[in-house]
């Protein structure tokens, strides 16, 4: 079994130059994407669309957090990770344009879903979000699989 991810988030934290993560890591990392997005079709067939989206958003934000240490970066919040995603990945055009768009609604809806009163996510909002996330995370995999076999 390779390093645990938490030395290596503490190498990062206290500015050591990046070291691509172990593959077990990005394994892992992709396991539990592939897990979040399980859980977000469960949650929609079973009626709770808003669990659903939430559910989605973090499937896409796992597989994202795999590339992104693949090329051995690491972030402490969503927003930084999100934005250097988009930064190292979509900008430099590893990933289509509409992916900042598709990651930028999961994340709104995430918000909508875990923490507004006075919205709620509709069912079809959340079934996009699942298309979205199930494309984003199926593109990082083709990367990580090519970054394993390096």
């Amino acid at each position: 079994m390779g390093a645990p991810l938490t030395p290596w988030l503490e190498r990062r934290a206290r500015g050591h130059p990046p070291v691509k993560a172990d593959p077990d890591i990005l394994l892992a990392t992709m396991a539990k994407a592939d897990e979040k997005l399980a859980a977000a079709q469960r949650d929609m067939d079973a009626g709770f669309p808003g669990e659903a989206a939430s559910h989605a958003y973090y499937s896409a934000f796992h597989a994202a957090t795999a590339v992104l240490a693949s090329h051995g970066l690491s972030f402490s919040s969503h927003r930084e990770t999100i934005g250097a995603f988009v930064r190292t990945l979509v900008n430099t055009g590893a990933f289509p344009s509409g992916t900042t768009q598709k990651l930028q609604k999961l994340f709104d809806d995430r918000q909508i879903a875990d923490y507004a009163i006075q919205r709620k996510i509709e069912a079809p909002a959340a079934a996009e979000d699942i298309a979205a996330a199930q494309a984003i995370v199926e593109a990082c995999r083709t990367i990580i699989d090519a970054s394993i076999a390096q």
